[in-house]
Protein backbone atom coordinates (compact mmCIF):
# COMPACT_ATOMS: atom_id res chain seq x y z
CA UNK A 1 0.00 0.00 0.00
CA UNK A 2 2.82 2.25 0.81
CA UNK A 3 4.54 1.58 -1.98
CA UNK A 4 1.63 2.47 -4.17
CA UNK A 5 1.21 5.71 -2.63
CA UNK A 6 4.42 6.59 -3.08
CA UNK A 7 4.24 5.56 -6.99
CA UNK A 8 1.22 7.94 -7.53
CA UNK A 9 3.18 10.66 -5.70
CA UNK A 10 5.86 9.91 -8.05
CA UNK A 11 3.94 9.90 -11.18
CA UNK A 12 1.46 13.35 -9.75
CA UNK A 13 5.16 14.76 -9.33
CA UNK A 14 6.53 13.64 -12.97
CA UNK A 15 3.58 15.03 -14.70
CA UNK A 16 3.67 18.32 -12.66
CA UNK A 17 7.09 18.65 -13.58
CA UNK A 18 5.90 17.55 -17.27
CA UNK A 19 3.42 20.22 -17.43
CA UNK A 20 5.87 23.55 -15.43
CA UNK A 21 8.54 22.18 -18.25
CA UNK A 22 6.00 22.80 -21.21
CA UNK A 23 4.81 26.02 -20.29
CA UNK A 24 7.94 27.64 -19.54
CA UNK A 25 8.78 26.51 -22.85
CA UNK A 26 5.28 27.84 -24.64
CA UNK A 27 6.37 31.51 -22.95
CA UNK A 28 9.74 31.65 -23.55
CA UNK A 29 9.03 30.21 -27.08
CA UNK A 30 6.57 33.44 -27.88
CA UNK A 31 8.14 35.87 -25.49
CA UNK A 32 11.32 35.72 -28.75
CA UNK A 33 8.49 37.73 -30.98
CA UNK A 34 7.55 39.86 -28.62
CA UNK A 35 7.55 43.97 -29.19
CA UNK A 36 5.66 46.86 -30.00
CA UNK A 37 4.46 45.86 -33.11
CA UNK A 38 0.91 44.45 -33.95
CA UNK A 39 2.61 40.78 -34.25
CA UNK A 40 5.25 41.87 -30.92
CA UNK A 41 1.58 42.29 -28.76
CA UNK A 42 0.19 39.31 -29.91
CA UNK A 43 3.24 37.14 -29.06
CA UNK A 44 2.84 38.95 -25.69
CA UNK A 45 -0.62 37.71 -24.95
CA UNK A 46 0.82 33.75 -25.99
CA UNK A 47 2.70 34.31 -23.72
CA UNK A 48 1.15 35.11 -20.94
CA UNK A 49 -1.47 32.20 -21.37
CA UNK A 50 0.33 30.10 -18.81
CA UNK A 51 1.89 32.84 -16.79
CA UNK A 52 1.20 33.69 -13.17
CA UNK A 53 -0.88 37.58 -13.47
CA UNK A 54 -0.68 40.81 -13.09
CA UNK A 55 2.50 42.00 -10.23
CA UNK A 56 4.06 38.73 -11.05
CA UNK A 57 4.45 39.41 -14.99
CA UNK A 58 7.48 41.75 -15.06
CA UNK A 59 9.60 38.62 -15.54
CA UNK A 60 8.44 38.25 -18.96
CA UNK A 61 9.85 41.67 -19.66
CA UNK A 62 13.46 40.36 -19.05
CA UNK A 63 12.69 37.90 -21.24
CA UNK A 64 13.20 40.40 -24.63
CA UNK A 65 14.98 43.60 -24.89
CA UNK A 66 11.61 44.49 -26.48
CA UNK A 67 10.39 44.04 -23.50
CA UNK A 68 6.73 43.55 -22.57
CA UNK A 69 3.72 45.46 -24.14
CA UNK A 70 0.66 43.76 -23.37
CA UNK A 71 -2.26 43.08 -25.90
CA UNK A 72 -4.60 44.99 -24.07
CA UNK A 73 -2.08 48.48 -24.01
CA UNK A 74 -3.51 51.43 -26.14
CA UNK A 75 -1.06 53.73 -27.87
CA UNK A 76 -1.95 56.99 -29.19
CA UNK A 77 1.43 58.67 -29.11
CA UNK A 78 3.86 59.07 -32.32
CA UNK A 79 6.83 59.40 -29.81
CA UNK A 80 7.14 57.07 -27.69
CA UNK A 81 10.57 55.73 -26.29
CA UNK A 82 11.19 52.69 -24.69
CA UNK A 83 14.24 51.43 -22.95
CA UNK A 84 15.45 47.71 -22.70
CA UNK A 85 12.77 45.16 -20.91
CA UNK A 86 10.40 47.31 -20.51
CA UNK A 87 6.66 46.17 -18.51
CA UNK A 88 3.49 47.77 -20.00
CA UNK A 89 0.32 45.34 -18.30
CA UNK A 90 -3.01 45.49 -19.73
CA UNK A 91 -5.30 48.67 -19.89
CA UNK A 92 -2.57 51.15 -19.68
CA UNK A 93 -3.65 54.00 -22.28
CA UNK A 94 -0.26 55.95 -23.48
CA UNK A 95 -2.34 59.14 -25.25
CA UNK A 96 -0.97 62.61 -27.23
CA UNK A 97 -3.01 65.45 -27.55
CA UNK A 98 -2.09 68.28 -29.93
CA UNK A 99 1.84 69.49 -29.67
CA UNK A 100 2.53 66.63 -26.67
CA UNK A 101 5.80 65.80 -26.18
CA UNK A 102 7.79 62.50 -26.31
CA UNK A 103 6.92 59.74 -23.80
CA UNK A 104 10.39 58.06 -22.77
CA UNK A 105 10.01 54.78 -20.69
CA UNK A 106 14.04 53.63 -19.35
CA UNK A 107 15.08 50.32 -19.11
CA UNK A 108 12.97 47.81 -17.26
CA UNK A 109 10.05 50.40 -15.88
CA UNK A 110 7.11 48.96 -15.19
CA UNK A 111 3.96 50.26 -15.74
CA UNK A 112 0.78 48.79 -14.38
CA UNK A 113 -2.94 47.94 -15.49
CA UNK A 114 -5.14 51.16 -15.64
CA UNK A 115 -2.21 53.97 -15.75
CA UNK A 116 -2.35 56.73 -18.44
CA UNK A 117 0.46 58.45 -19.37
CA UNK A 118 -0.19 61.84 -21.61
CA UNK A 119 1.58 64.69 -22.88
CA UNK A 120 0.27 68.15 -24.80
CA UNK A 121 0.70 71.32 -25.33
CA UNK A 122 4.73 71.20 -25.42
CA UNK A 123 5.05 68.53 -21.90
CA UNK A 124 6.90 65.85 -21.65
CA UNK A 125 6.63 62.34 -19.30
CA UNK A 126 10.07 60.52 -18.63
CA UNK A 127 10.68 57.78 -16.47
CA UNK A 128 13.82 56.54 -15.30
CA UNK A 129 15.38 53.31 -15.15
CA UNK A 130 13.90 50.35 -12.53
CA UNK A 131 11.24 52.84 -11.66
CA UNK A 132 7.43 51.33 -11.61
CA UNK A 133 4.15 53.01 -11.78
CA UNK A 134 1.55 50.82 -10.05
CA UNK A 135 -2.26 50.42 -10.70
CA UNK A 136 -4.76 54.21 -12.49
CA UNK A 137 -2.17 56.60 -11.96
CA UNK A 138 -3.05 59.14 -14.41
CA UNK A 139 -0.07 61.01 -15.26
CA UNK A 140 -0.93 64.90 -17.37
CA UNK A 141 2.18 66.75 -18.46
CA UNK A 142 1.02 69.53 -20.44
CA UNK A 143 2.69 72.91 -20.62
CA UNK A 144 5.59 71.60 -19.01
CA UNK A 145 7.12 68.06 -18.01
CA UNK A 146 7.39 65.21 -15.86
CA UNK A 147 10.16 64.20 -14.96
CA UNK A 148 10.81 60.91 -12.78
CA UNK A 149 14.15 59.79 -11.88
CA UNK A 150 15.56 55.96 -11.18
CA UNK A 151 14.13 53.25 -8.73
CA UNK A 152 11.31 55.71 -7.77
CA UNK A 153 8.02 53.99 -6.77
CA UNK A 154 4.62 55.22 -7.24
CA UNK A 155 2.00 53.81 -5.41
CA UNK A 156 -1.88 53.08 -7.48
CA UNK A 157 -4.33 55.67 -7.47
CA UNK A 158 -1.61 58.91 -7.86
CA UNK A 159 -2.19 61.79 -10.10
CA UNK A 160 0.76 64.34 -11.44
CA UNK A 161 -0.76 67.20 -12.96
CA UNK A 162 1.77 69.78 -14.62
CA UNK A 163 -1.28 72.37 -15.34
CA UNK A 164 -4.44 74.29 -14.56
CA UNK A 165 -6.91 76.13 -16.29
CA UNK A 166 -7.34 79.66 -16.43
CA UNK A 167 -10.30 80.84 -13.99
CA UNK A 168 -10.51 84.93 -15.56
CA UNK A 169 -14.25 85.70 -15.10
CA UNK A 170 -14.79 87.04 -18.32
CA UNK A 171 -14.88 83.60 -19.73
CA UNK A 172 -15.81 79.91 -19.25
CA UNK A 173 -13.15 78.26 -17.59
CA UNK A 174 -12.95 75.28 -20.17
CA UNK A 175 -12.48 77.89 -23.07
CA UNK A 176 -9.40 79.34 -21.33
CA UNK A 177 -5.61 78.48 -21.62
CA UNK A 178 -3.73 76.22 -19.91
CA UNK A 179 -1.67 77.52 -17.08
CA UNK A 180 1.59 75.50 -15.48
CA UNK A 181 3.74 76.96 -12.19
CA UNK A 182 5.90 74.54 -13.61
CA UNK A 183 7.74 71.23 -13.99
CA UNK A 184 7.07 68.23 -11.62
CA UNK A 185 9.99 66.47 -10.89
CA UNK A 186 10.82 63.53 -8.73
CA UNK A 187 14.60 62.29 -7.78
CA UNK A 188 16.21 58.96 -7.63
CA UNK A 189 14.89 56.52 -5.11
CA UNK A 190 11.56 58.38 -4.27
CA UNK A 191 8.57 56.69 -2.84
CA UNK A 192 5.15 58.13 -3.36
CA UNK A 193 2.33 56.76 -1.58
CA UNK A 194 -1.14 55.67 -2.29
CA UNK A 195 -3.75 58.31 -3.86
CA UNK A 196 -1.35 61.08 -3.66
CA UNK A 197 -1.65 64.72 -6.31
CA UNK A 198 1.21 65.77 -6.97
CA UNK A 199 0.74 69.53 -9.24
CA UNK A 200 3.01 71.64 -11.16
CA UNK A 201 6.08 73.21 -9.69
CA UNK A 202 7.01 70.86 -7.46
CA UNK A 203 10.34 68.91 -6.98
CA UNK A 204 10.19 65.58 -4.63
CA UNK A 205 14.06 64.79 -3.64
CA UNK A 206 16.12 61.78 -3.76
CA UNK A 207 15.09 59.35 -1.44
CA UNK A 208 11.80 60.90 -0.57
CA UNK A 209 8.78 59.53 0.64
CA UNK A 210 5.60 61.01 0.66
CA UNK A 211 2.72 59.86 2.74
CA UNK A 212 -0.77 58.27 1.12
CA UNK A 213 -3.60 60.86 -0.08
CA UNK A 214 -1.37 64.18 0.45
CA UNK A 215 -1.61 66.59 -2.03
CA UNK A 216 2.21 67.85 -2.90
CA UNK A 217 2.29 71.86 -3.77
CA UNK A 218 5.84 72.64 -2.74
CA UNK A 219 9.03 71.37 -2.82
CA UNK A 220 9.85 68.08 -0.81
CA UNK A 221 13.89 68.35 0.28
CA UNK A 222 15.95 64.81 -0.42
CA UNK A 223 15.60 62.31 2.53
CA UNK A 224 12.00 63.93 3.45
CA UNK A 225 9.02 62.45 4.64
CA UNK A 226 5.80 64.14 4.12
CA UNK A 227 2.12 64.35 4.33
CA UNK A 228 -1.03 66.58 4.35
CA UNK A 229 -3.22 68.03 2.78
CA UNK A 230 -1.15 70.34 1.73
CA UNK A 231 1.84 67.97 2.20
CA UNK A 232 4.83 69.21 5.42
CA UNK A 233 7.56 67.84 5.96
CA UNK A 234 7.26 65.63 9.01
CA UNK A 235 10.77 64.51 9.58
CA UNK A 236 13.68 63.33 7.57
CA UNK A 237 14.69 59.82 6.99
CA UNK A 238 17.86 60.27 8.82
CA UNK A 239 16.17 60.63 12.38
CA UNK A 240 14.65 57.65 12.12
CA UNK A 241 18.23 55.91 12.52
Amino acid sequence: MIATEKIVKAHHRTKSNTSTTLANYWTRFWMRYAGLSFFGRLATRFASWFAAPHKARPYLARMNPRGYIAAGVTIYHDDLRLGRNVFIDDRVVIFQRENGGAVELGDRVCIYRDTILETGHGGYLSVGADSSIHPRCQMNAYVTPIEIGCGVMIAPNCAFYTYDHGVAPDQPISKQPLQSKGSIIIANDAWIGVGVIVLGGVRIGEGAVVGAGSVVTGDVPDGAIAAGVPARIIKMRSDLI
